[in-house]
C-alpha cells in the first residue's frame, strides 16, 4: 500500500487554525500522528515502523516540517498486550509530558502514561461539532481525559464526566486548567458508567448533548468488563432517557465490527424501543485520514 502523507497545504491549514494534533500519514500496517513537536509512529510490524520513520524524515525535509522526538507504539492484536510508546529518536531526558493544541484548545499529552497518550485525534471534528452545538449540559460517558468536555465547557456548557479511572479524570481536570476553565460546576465521577446512568435517570437529570465513545474493551472492576459489541445497546437506551427533546447524542467506536451501518441499525432499534425520533447524521470527514480509517461515528439529533 502506498504511503499517504498529508498535503503541505493541509499542514498549513492546521497550523492556521491553531491545531498541532493530527495524523500525518497512513499505510496498511501503521500510521504517523503529530502531537505538538512530538511524533507518534504506530505500527503492526517492524518493517512498517522503519518505513514510516524513514519517510517521515524525507517528507519533513521536503515540505519544511520540523519536529522533535519520535515515539514508537506497537499495535497488538490483543488488548492485554498493549504497551506504552517507546522513544525512538530524541533526548531521553526530556519530560514525557507535553501539550498539544486543537483549534486553540490545549490538551495534555503523556507518552509515559500508557498505550494512549491523552488525545484521540480522530475525534477532532466531533469535538468541533459539539462546540457548534453549544449545549447547556453535556454528559460525557467514558470521558477518559475529558477532551469533549473541555470543548463543550469552552462554549459555556456544564459537564458531567464519568470514567472508571480516577487518574484519567484527574488528567481531565488538568486539561480544564490548561484552558483557564474552572472545574467548579463540573462533575467528575470515577465509577462504572452502567451503574451511574440509572442513578441519573432516577434523579430526572437531562442533557442537551451526550457523548458515547466507549472503548472496545474495558475492565471496570473485578469480575466486570465492558464489551462494546455486547453493551453499547444498553448504554444508548439509558442515554435516550437522559437526553432532552431536542438533544444530540454521539455514537462512536473504534471496534472493527461496528461500522457506521451497524451503528445506524442499533440506533434505529433503540430509538424505536425508547419511542424517540431522531435524525441520523454522519460525522464530518477527516481530511488527514484515509476513508474507512479512524473511529466510526454518527450523531442522533433528537426530536
Amino acid at each position: 500500500m502506498k504511503a499517504e502523507w498529508i498535503d503541505p497545504s493541509l499542514l498549513r491549514d492546521f497550523e492556521a487554525e491553531g491545531t498541532d494534533a493530527h495524523r500525518l500519514a497512513t499505510i496498511k500496517d501503521g500510521w504517523v500522528e503529530r502531537f505538538g513537536r512530538d511524533i507518534l509512529v504506530s505500527f503492526k510490524t517492524m518493517a512498517a515502523r522503519d518505513r514510516l520513520v524513514l519517510e517521515l524524515h524525507l517528507w519533513g525535509a521536503a515540505v519544511g516540517f520540523n519536529f522533535g522526538r519520535i515515539f514508537g507504539r506497537f499495535l497488538p492484536k490483543q488488548y492485554e498486550e498493549r504497551e506504552k510508546p517507546r522513544l525512538l529518536f530524541g533526548n531521553a531526558a526530556e519530560n514525557l509530558q507535553t501539550t498539544a493544541s486543537e483549534r486553540h484548545l490545549k490538551f495534555g499529552i503523556d507518552f509515559g502514561a500508557g498505550y494512549s497518550v491523552g488525545l484521540f485525534v480522530d475525534q477532532r471534528e466531533n469535538r468541533a461539532y459539539l462546540r457548534r452545538l453549544a449545549p447547556q449540559r453535556l454528559l460525557n460517558c467514558f470521558a477518559y481525559t475529558c477532551s469533549f468536555s473541555v470543548a463543550a465547557a469552552a462554549v459555556g456548557a456544564t459537564t458531567v464526566n464519568i470514567d472508571f479511572s480516577k487518574k484519567s479524570l484527574a488528567w481531565g481536570r488538568t486539561n480544564f486548567a490548561f484552558n483557564s476553565l474552572t472545574p467548579t460546576g463540573h462533575q467528575f465521577i470515577a465509577d462504572d458508567v452502567l451503574k451511574v446512568l440509572p442513578r441519573l435517570v432516577r434523579r430526572g437529570e437531562k442533557f442537551e448533548a451526550i457523548v458515547l465513545d466507549p472503548p472496545t474493551f474495558s475492565r471496570l472492576r473485578p469480575g466486570k468488563v465492558f464489551r462494546v459489541e455486547r453493551d453499547f445497546e444498553e448504554l444508548l437506551l439509558m442515554a435516550l432517557e437522559l437526553a432532552t427533546r431536542d438533544g444530540h447524542i454521539l455514537l462512536s467506536t473504534n471496534c472493527s465490527a461496528l461500522g457506521k451501518q451497524a451503528l445506524e441499525v442499533m440506533a434505529r432499534y433503540c430509538l424505536k424501543t425508547a419511542r424517540r425520533a431522531a435524525k441520523i447524521q454522519h460525522a464530518p470527514a477527516l481530511p488527514d485520514f484515509l476513508p474507512g480509517r479512524g473511529a466510526s461515528s454518527i450523531w442522533l439529533s433528537l426530536r
